[in-house]
């Protein structure tokens, strides 16, 4: 905690180095960005564009992390559903989120579903990929364990499967919930009313760099909170039977 503390005083002291040579209009200090942050609080702007941003990241990251790992468990257990879906997935990765952001805008027009319904399609190929190298990573040992035993399949998915998966699920909710929150914010910025993309959209036409920073980082500190106190403990609860040494 020391550590990160002295890190974390030393971005600020560069920031402070870097508006005295940049000038306030073009990288206001520290402090200018934090009186805005609180202007902004106290008249209720933030929490309604952050509240609206949230729940974009929410819906959209629980959309594609479901229908990710539901593919990424039959591609992984499934030879012939793999060879099916992997030209469909390799698009999609290469896709850029652009495309798909505009192309769902233009089909379904500027509303609430298509702007969810692009980001989730943006984060869906990468939790797939992730949970499909999890599951062709099962013990083949345990399956057959549990085959002998002859376990119903919802014991078997949760006592056998989910335990080993629970590290790859970590590691795609973690990468996944910093790359759906950076493209949320590209969907506010090109077709809606609110949120934080729609406000850093508005700051940039008046070229106002303290409030585009007092944006940022307010959902940043939003998303590190959500990742110190729940993405980061679910980690270490689904890994927990792991050997320490491992």
């Amino acid at each position: 905690m020391a550590l990160r503390l002295v890190s974390l005083a030393l971005f600020f002291a560069l920031w402070h180095v870097g508006a005295q040579f940049a000038g306030a209009r073009m990288l206001p200090e520290p402090l200018v960005v934090l009186r805005a942050i609180v202007e902004e609080a106290r008249s209720g702007a933030l929490f309604l564009h952050l509240g609206a941003t949230l729940a974009r990241v929410l819906t959209a990251f629980v959309l594609a992390m479901i229908v990710g790992c539901a593919l990424g468990l039959l591609m992984g257990r499934s030879r012939a559903a793999d060879r099916i879906a992997d030209p469909w997935l390799v698009i999609l990765l290469n896709l850029p989120a652009l495309v798909i952001i505009v192309l769902a805008y233009i089909w379904a027009g500027l509303t609430e579903t298509a702007a969810v319904a692009a980001v989730a399609l943006n984060k869906l190929p990468n939790a797939t990929v992730t949970l499909r190298e999890g599951a062709r990573a099962l013990d083949r040992q345990l399956d057959e364990m549990a085959q002998v035993y002859c376990m119903p399949f919802p014991t078997r998915l949760r006592h056998v499967v989910a335990p080993q998966l629970g590290p790859y699920f970590a590691a795609a909710a973690r990468s996944g919930l910093s790359l759906v929150w950076k493209i949320v914010l590209i969907v506010e910025l090109l077709g809606r009313p609110n949120g934080v993309g729609f406000e850093i959209g508005t700051a940039f036409q008046l070229f106002d760099v303290t409030r585009i920073l007092a944006y940022a980082f307010a959902f940043v500190a939003v998303m590190l909170a959500i990742e110190m106190f729940v993405v980061q403990p679910f980690e270490r609860h689904v890994t927990r039977w792991r050997p320490k040494n491992a």
